[in-house]
């Protein structure tokens, strides 16, 4: 069956509620700019203002949102406007309090970011960590049948990753009662059903980009600004998911109109340069994780050499 078109301008538009973590992981770096949850007048109006232009909204760029006081009436605010929400966490903080907020019919997907635990406490003994989640997990299959479960290990290639992993996976089937194939090559494929619409997510680890690294290339597509659009603790509004200082700031939504910034000439020359495989944004010239969409550079510049 034919699934219908969305007539949303975006995929996914990150709304960070908060650049606070519980956890200072390795793999994710910190954050400089002032530690700030997102206020609810604030979250209010760019949740109202968004759910007109995306399909759903990510919890998320920094920060960890079930730290967020006002977490579980943000879910609920969501749900009044029909705008499902797509979480990501480290899941520490899941207790039986957050649980009628992570059923909430509003959640469409939770990415619990697994790698995370070791990463911090890596002689610790994660059990009652893994429990909580599948407690969660096995309430969700009957309450939730509907919602996405994904649990990530991001961390492909990574220094001990392998037994790590190996481990982690014994530990999932015996939590989950559950049997599943073995971890695929993540160049073909990134996941892994576990049962109903729980998943693994494999992945490598990836560098943030940083203004001050050199420059990779001048060349180069990204989907930011035609998939997603990030918006920040204060309001500010990015073009890409990674921008987590707001280098690249289009303005702050909190006091300018969302679309006038997504329009905006320094927005356009972005996108537009995307669309040519150029990169206009220092920024974006020195970020590595971009060369993960080469495929399609190549494809602009041979599309470009036909035309020509």
């Amino acid at each position: 069956m034919l699934q219908a078109q969305s007539n949303k301008r975006f995929k996914k538009i990150y709304i960070e509620i908060s650049n606070v973590c519980n956890l200072q992981c390795t793999f994710c770096p910190e954050v400089v700019r002032d530690k700030k949850f997102m206020e609810p007048a604030l979250f209010k109006k760019v949740a109202r203002t968004v759910a007109p232009l995306t399909e759903e909204v990510c919890f998320h760029l920094m920060g960890e949102p079930l730290l967020h006081p006002e977490f579980d009436g943000y879910v609920d605010f969501c749900h009044t406007l029909g705008l499902r929400i797509n979480l990501t966490t480290n899941g520490i903080l899941l207790n039986p309090a957050r649980m009628k907020a992570l059923l909430n019919p509003a959640m469409k997907q939770i990415n619990f970011s697994l790698q995370s635990f070791a990463d911090n406490f890596p002689e610790k003994d994660n059990s009652n960590y893994l429990q909580n989640i599948f407690d969660f997990t096995e309430r969700a299959i009957l309450e939730r049948p509907d919602l996405y479960i994904n649990y990530r290990l991001w961390n492909q290639g990574a220094p001990g990753s392998q037994a790590a992993n190996d481990l982690m996976l014994k530990k999932i089937k015996r939590g989950l009662q559950a049997e599943f194939g073995n971890v695929p090559e993540i160049r073909w494929k990134k996941n892994l059903k576990i049962k109903g619409r729980v998943y693994l997510h494999f992945d490598s680890r990836f560098e943030w980009p940083n203004p001050h690294h050199p420059v990779r290339s001048t060349e180069g597509f990204c989907h930011g600004l035609s998939s997603h659009i990030g918006i920040l603790a204060d309001g500010t509004v990015v073009p890409c998911c990674l921008d987590k200082e707001g280098v690249i700031s289009l303005g702050n939504c909190g006091s300018q109109n969302i679309d006038d910034l997504i329009h905006s000439p320094r927005a356009k020359a972005i996108q537009e340069g995307f669309q040519k495989g150029i990169l206009v944004e220092d920024l974006c010239q020195k970020c590595t994780f971009i060369s993960r969409f080469d495929k399609k550079l190549r494809h602009l510049k041979l599309k470009e050499t036909t035309r020509c």
